[in-house]
């Protein structure tokens, strides 16, 4: 069963997430960073899911500098909503949400007393993308369709820590051909494409696709499974 905690970044500023344990001891944590749609029922499912397999699951509101308590549908007017979040989010002076993420991470190190991964959709997957490159404390990346992934600063980046990225042939927020551009930029990074559209993983959104969604869980699982690996 999962809770809301209280996570305090770097200055003091205090960052909302929804915490789910698992059974015993737990072999690994993973902060879970949200689409534009807000630490919502589909993020806290996965946690869920994620803490089943024995890991520490964490997802902080990383829209919390600008709006709490934001829990947003898969409408249009959610679309656009989650679309201006993102926005303001992403003009907050440097590190802006990264210092949250960072401190999500060394909360999930400090409670698990085990190796941490990030994990991201949409834009948690860029987010968690930015996080294998710039922050500290993690072992493995995990973004999932990362909008934002593959313009030219992002290919810029250098992870620090092994990624699988996973992205949908038939994206059309993220063209194939930026994604062949990002895995040419970055043979170390496992790319794994999919016969699917973005979102493809969240079975509350019309473009859901259940193999897909179940091959790249399975991946994710062996993945994390291998990097979270006890100290």
């Amino acid at each position: 069963m999962g809770q809301w905690i209280d996570i305090v970044a770097e200055g003091g500023f205090c960052v909302p997430a929804w915490q789910v344990s698992p059974e015993g001891t737990p072999r690994g944590a993973v902060v879970l960073l949200q689409e534009i749609f807000g630490v919502n029922s589909h993020i806290r499912d996965v946690a869920g899911r994620l803490a089943a397999q024995g890991w520490l699951a964490l997802a902080p509101s990383t829209f919390a500098r600008v709006e709490k308590g934001v829990e947003l549908g898969y409408g249009e007017a959610d679309m656009q909503r989650g679309k201006q979040l993102k926005a303001a989010v992403e003009a907050l002076p440097a590190p802006g949400v990264l210092a949250d993420i960072q401190a999500a991470i060394d909360h999930a190190a400090r409670d698990s007393g085990a190796r941490v991964a990030v994990m991201g959709f949409c834009y948690g997957g860029l987010l968690a993308w930015r996080a294998a490159c710039e922050l500290q404390g993690l072992s493995a990346a995990v973004p999932y369709y990362g909008g934002g992934m593959t313009t030219r600063a992002e290919l810029a980046r250098t992870p620090r820590v092994p990624v699988l990225a996973h992205f949908g042939r038939r994206d059309h927020f993220i063209p194939l051909k930026g994604v062949q551009e990002f895995a040419a930029a970055h043979p170390q990074v496992e790319v794994q494409l999919y016969d699917a559209d973005h979102g493809f993983h969240c079975d509350q959104r019309a473009s859901y696709d259940a193999p897909a969604a179940q091959l790249a869980w399975a991946r994710t699982v062996e993945f994390l499974g291998r990097h979270l690996q006890a100290k």
